[in-house]
């Protein structure tokens, strides 16, 4: 042993006159055996409110068996989780981003409260991810990322004109209410769709945010490569759930810390996995705010600049053909971490939580004959990645961009300019969005929403009824990882801190450029100014508790969406706003 694996521990528990820790510790079922090892957190997100994390509380005890059978103490922590996929298109869906700021902020907490010698954090749905990956970087002892796995997919159990023979997952529930609202399904066969989608237990199966971020995670070198792409039924789990209890005491017992592996080179890795895999928009949120907890400089500059050096490779929904559990059949990251090291596209010295480098986790990798997921480099899918940054006269603290699947890169129309999410979503009901339209959502990012709501319901209406292909739609708010089409989102400033997305009107032509990265109105300067003098904030949506609490924390999303108490980036206003 090269530290002393009790060095937070021991100081809350040794001695005469911590006998009323002891107390109180054995009263929970702590022997005397028990606390003088080295006390392990193991911190998940079990709630009984969706399927994402259902596994959670089975996992965690199998990771303390490990944890136990390596000479060290588990000490259960759990915390909140909330599902995106439930609240959409509700006011319960700005509770969402906010929740990752809670769960770090509880499990860093307990952590640091008790005093806790090594950290598992056990995530599962799309914000319980980052967060329990930002407690790694900001509490700093030993410790490890595991992800609870991806559902399987589901199938239609009677015919349907559209869904019929495709695998499902959350993205058909979406379109099929979409196709629905626009006659191109009965109630039944929505019916049907919405009973098959989710199997069990795991979270959403495609290379949504779930996914991308167990993927950011592996390549991060936080999580050991290849135990996340497990499913969360697979049999194989509960031991690599054990394997990763025993991973966390040789980094105790070695005094690795998370910001002892975790470095710039190790940020960029991700955002190449993110980058090959097709991966989420709410990637560039998450690992902006991941990096600043392990006190990395990121921009979002970075991600455009890797994005156009890497190629699109695996072929995953929601624009692509296969599902989470198909990637782990076909050899999981550590296949695409093959294709990228092929390419010299990583930094293969970067340290991971296994001990070895990425370069050496990544040459053990073995990949099945004929598997079709994980293309070659020679038939990459596209030669840039799935993201690009955007900005312009409408956003110029930048915007992102989903191109995976997407062969569109230029589209100019006519604004259709909505102040929240529900009355945008009636008027594609109502059938009054037209081919070539852009629609416009604002005052629901960060602080105006707050919250900064996914557009998942809006996305899944316009795919429904036909018009995915043609319509664009730009937001200060964030799209889910399942959304695909011609969308922008994450704009800066947002519409509630005075952006110039405040002053667009109905009838306004946009030009969305993507080879030019232009997010633009065919207004002038001037023009723009006048507008916003005339402009004034909204009043806030919540005055107190939770949600007040963030709008006044909450940094942009060019930074990640954080809270700080010290927001030096908070409420940047465009150069056209008023003084």
């Amino acid at each position: 042993m090269s530290a002393d694996p009790r060095h937070k521990s021991s100081p809350l528990l040794d001695g005469p006159d911590r006998a009323v820790a002891r107390s109180m510790m054995k009263a929970a079922g702590f022997t005397d055996d028990d606390l003088r090892k080295p006390q392990i957190g193991v911190a998940h997100c079990w709630i009984g409110t969706m399927p994402c994390n259902l596994n959670h509380r089975d996992l965690a005890q199998q990771v303390m068996q490990g944890i136990r059978e390596a000479g060290g103490n588990p000490v259960e922590i759990n915390t909140v989780a909330i599902n995106d996929g439930i609240t959409t298109g509700t006011e319960g869906m700005k509770t969402s981003l906010v929740s990752r700021e809670l769960i770090a902020d509880s499990v860093e907490l307990v952590a640091r409260g008790h005093m806790l010698d090594g950290l598992v954090t056990l995530s599962g749905c799309d914000k319980t991810i980052p967060a329990m990956a930002m407690v790694l970087g900001r509490v700093n002892v030993p410790g490890l990322s595991f992800y609870g796995g991806s559902i399987q997919a589901g199938r239609c159990h009677k015919p349907s004109t559209l869904f019929e023979g495709r695998k499902l997952t959350i993205q058909e529930v979406y379109e099929a209410i979409g196709a629905f609202n626009a006659g191109r399904i009965s109630a039944e066969e929505l019916r049907d769709v919405e009973d098959h989608a989710c199997p069990g237990a795991g979270a959403c199966g495609g290379q949504f945010t779930a996914n991308t971020m167990a993927t950011a995670c592996s390549m991060l070198g936080i999580s050991p490569l290849g135990i996340n792409d497990i499913p969360a039924l697979e049999q194989t789990k509960e031991a690599a759930a054990r394997q990763c209890g025993r991973m966390v005491m040789a980094l105790v017992n070695a005094g690795t810390r998370p910001r002892d592996l975790v470095t710039r080179e190790s940020f960029e890795n991700a955002i190449t996995g993110v980058m090959a895999t097709g991966g989420s928009t709410n990637a560039v949120l998450h690992l902006l705010a991941m990096a600043h907890d392990f006190g990395v400089s990121l921009s979002l500059q970075d991600f455009d600049r890797i994005s156009r050096k890497t190629p699109v490779l695996a072929d995953m929904r929601p624009w692509g053909t296969y599902t989470a559990p198909e990637m782990y059949e076909a050899g999981g990251m550590p296949v695409v971490g093959k294709r990228l090291v092929q390419a010299g596209l990583l930094h293969t010295a970067s340290k991971t939580v296994s001990g070895k480098t990425l370069g050496e986790e990544i040459a053990s990798a073995s990949e099945p004959v004929g598997q079709q997921v994980i293309r070659s480099l020679d038939n990459a899918i596209k030669p840039q990645g799935g993201l690009a940054i955007l900005s312009g006269n409408v956003a110029p603290g930048g915007a992102v961009i989903k191109l995976s699947g997407q062969s569109k890169s230029l589209h100019r129309g006519p604004a259709r300019v909505f102040d929240n999410e529900e009355v945008a979503f009636q008027a594609i009901k109502a059938g009054e969005i037209k081919p070539n339209d852009v629609l416009v959502l604002r005052y629901e990012g960060p602080r105006g929403g707050p919250g900064m709501r996914e557009m998942q319901l809006l996305t899944g209406a316009l795919q429904g009824a036909g018009l995915g292909g043609s319509v664009a739609l730009m937001t200060d708010g964030r799209f889910s990882g399942a959304s695909h089409g011609f969308v922008i989102g994450h704009i800066v400033p947002e519409a509630a801190d005075g952006g110039p997305i405040a002053a667009l009107r109905d009838g306004d032509i946009i030009i969305i450029d993507v080879e030019q990265r232009q997010l633009r109105a065919e207004l002038s300067d001037d023009e723009l100014r006048e507008r916003l003098k005339h402009w004034k904030p909204p009043e806030p949506r919540y005055t107190e508790g939770v949600l007040a609490k963030y709008a006044a924390l909450v940094t942009d999303a060019s930074v990640g969406a954080i809270t700080s108490a010290f927001p030096t980036r908070r409420r940047e206003t465009s150069v056209f706003a008023t003084k």
